[in-house]
């Protein structure tokens, strides 16, 4: 069973394309309402800093403003990067999302991985792993609303509890993101669901297939119960249009400026990205074959990245739509 929400990574051009940080919002504001009519599961967004790569460095703000315009359609990060901040604040400013959205949050955490951000910040690659885990654990213990203290290598908390603690208990869903295959099985033993972006990791479907196996085994194994339950997300750039050639013709020139701009990852080719299904373009037809060699993999949680590119937002909305139209109800009756 495969659900969808949407995913945005936030790329903004405002040199290339003369679009403001305030009309991109607009416009994900419009997608977040279009996407909760049209009946998708969720709506998440990136979180980055100091590179147009990235239009929001806080997406706990911009999820309140979503908070406002919705009412059904949960609203993710993907990812909020633990490293960079204060766990306390992170926890809760987070909650405060929940409680304004009537516990719809869904809470994607990762260790970051642009070179660009570690150096403004101040902080170390190498020990992103660690502040990583001390932060989260920190982040779990102030949503239970209960006084605690902490003693780690990287914070410090002294009988505090927070005032304001989320909707959903114990906390709201929690997903780990990972880069690379291998870390799968570190996110099994932890117990959180993994997510992923198999453009920034893979070369072959298979080797997702392989990843979630040993996601699924390691879960198992850890005592933490059936992993198929687990919703197993990943994000996938993808254009439905009437047939592939309409698709390229309307949607290239966005996928091949994501790929020029894309920082620290390999840049491939748009038929190579195409050929291995790790780009979604074409009829529903074409894009659901597609979803559904990820669905073969494992996963159950398809984020389809529409927003991407610098794409007009005139063939955003209309992609979703057919997305939504054409390509889910070939995975309604598995209750998707």
């Amino acid at each position: 069973m495969m659900r969808f929400g949407i995913f945005s990574v936030v790329d903004h051009y405002p040199a290339e394309l003369r679009r403001s940080a305030g009309e991109f919002y607009a416009e994900l504001l419009e997608q977040v309402e279009a996407a909760e009519e049209l009946g998708y599961d969720s709506f998440w967004i990136a979180e980055h800093h100091f590179h147009e790569y990235g239009a929001i460095p806080s997406p706990p703000v911009w999820m309140a403003a979503a908070a406002g315009r919705t009412r059904r359609i949960r609203l993710g990060v993907a990812v909020s990067v633990l490293p960079f901040r204060n766990p306390l604040l992170v926890a809760e400013e987070y909650a405060m999302v929940d409680v304004l959205s009537g516990g719809r949050l869904n809470f994607g955490a990762g260790s970051g991985y642009l070179k660009h951000e570690f150096e403004g910040f101040g902080v170390s690659p190498e020990e992103k792993r660690e502040r990583f885990d001390e932060a989260l654990a920190i982040i779990r213990k102030a949503w239970t609303g209960e006084r605690f203290s902490h003693d780690g290598r990287f914070h410090r908390v002294r009988d505090v509890a927070i005032q304001v603690t989320p909707v959903q208990r114990p906390h709201p869903p929690i997903w780990v993101a990972i880069l690379r295959n291998e870390a799968a099985p570190f996110v099994a033993k932890n117990g959180y669901p993994l997510m992923m972006i198999p453009y920034a990791t893979t070369e072959q479907l298979d080797e997702l297939a392989r990843t979630v196996s040993a996601f699924k085994a390691a879960y198992r194994e850890a005592g933490h119960g059936d992993p198929e339950t687990l919703a197993l997300a990943f994000g996938l750039h993808a254009y439905v249009a009437e047939g592939f050639a309409e698709a390229t013709a309307q949607a290239r020139e966005a996928m091949d400026r994501y790929v020029r701009t894309r920082l620290y990852a390999k840049q491939r080719p748009y038929g190579a990205l195409v050929e291995k299904s790790l780009i979604a373009y074409g009829s529903p037809e074409e894009v659901i074959r597609v979803f559904r060699r990820y669905e073969a993999c494992g996963f159950t949680l398809a984020l389809p990245i529409l927003n991407f590119g610098g794409l007009p937002q005139k063939l955003v909305l209309r992609s979703m739509e057919r997305l939504a139209r054409e390509v889910l109800p070939a995975f309604d009756s598995e209750g998707g």
